[in-house]
């Protein structure tokens, strides 16, 4: 059994029902950003299941120059910022810069590692001393059990508030594969883990100086890992996908979303009874 992990109103491990990471890639708008948290605190409400608030203030990892990133740090915390108080939702978000930790630990409640940094030492560390919870992204580079060392990292610093998301690997050009067996090995460390649904369909620069995805797997993706056995699910959502400014191909609409929640609820019961 995984530790559980309390801020807020959220647990996160242990036996506990799973907890929902969801929200688009990207901030795109103010308005947007507020609507897509409002419809999935309705949404999760509904259906009695945890929620957090996802979305990023910068994209630094994209493909090409070109690629839309997000308003940046000042503007996109504010807004986050501002759906946290408002709707009353725990906040996450990814940091790529040193100087973006401080500043994103006043806002946040979740500090998350990107999957290209989840090796670079002196970054996790100082993410760590914040004393806020560590989502550490595994590498599409790692097996399951190299990114414990990442776990060992954080932990170092007296923090013991650390999730892992697995998010897929590489299998050859342009292509990732969830393999089911890491969920139960990550698990074992005793951090609890999140399944992320979507990033496991892209298709890293398929699209050329874009990835690409098939969304059409997220659904069978996150049933899999559910009956597998996670803490969390996390998803990129967005009210027209096809009209994204960053991930489309791989986030899920919306509109799908409550059909298969109610599904994965019903499973994970069944699997933590």
């Amino acid at each position: 059994m995984t530790r559980e992990i309390r801020f807020k109103n959220i647990t996160i491990g242990g036996d506990n029902p799973f907890v929902l990471i969801a929200g688009p890639c990207v901030i795109e708008s103010e308005g947007s950003t507020l609507e897509a948290a409002a419809r999935l605190k309705q949404i999760t409400a509904d259906l009695g299941i945890p929620f957090i608030f996802k979305s990023s203030f910068d994209k630094a990892n994209r493909s090409s120059a070109k690629s839309f990133r997000g308003p940046g740090m000042k503007e996109g915390l504010r807004i986050l910022g501002r759906v946290g108080r408002e709707l009353d939702l725990p906040l996450l978000s990814d940091v790529h810069r040193f100087e973006e930790i401080a500043p994103a630990a006043e806002v946040l409640d979740i500090l998350q590692i990107p999957a290209f940094l989840c090796r670079q030492t002196d970054f996790i560390i100082d993410v760590a001393k914040t004393g806020r919870v560590v989502n550490i992204k595994k590498g599409q580079f790692l097996a399951p059990w190299d990114i414990k060392n990442a776990a060992e990292k954080a932990a170092s610093t007296g923090n013991d508030k650390i999730i892992i998301t697995e998010r897929g690997v590489s299998f050859g050009y342009n292509n990732l594969v969830a393999d089911m067996r890491s969920l139960p090995i990550i698990r074992g460390f005793g951090y609890p883990v999140v399944f992320d649904a979507t990033h496991s369909v892209q298709l890293p620069g398929a699209g050329g100086a874009v990835s690409s995805g098939d969304r059409m797997f997220v659904s069978y993706l996150t049933k899999a890992a559910i009956a597998v056995g996670v803490d969390a699910l996390f998803m990129e959502v967005h009210a027209c996908p096809d009209k994204a400014l960053c991930d489309g191909p791989n986030m899920l609409s919306l509109d799908e979303l409550p059909a298969l929640l109610k599904v994965a609820r019903e499973i994970d019961r069944i699997v933590k009874q």
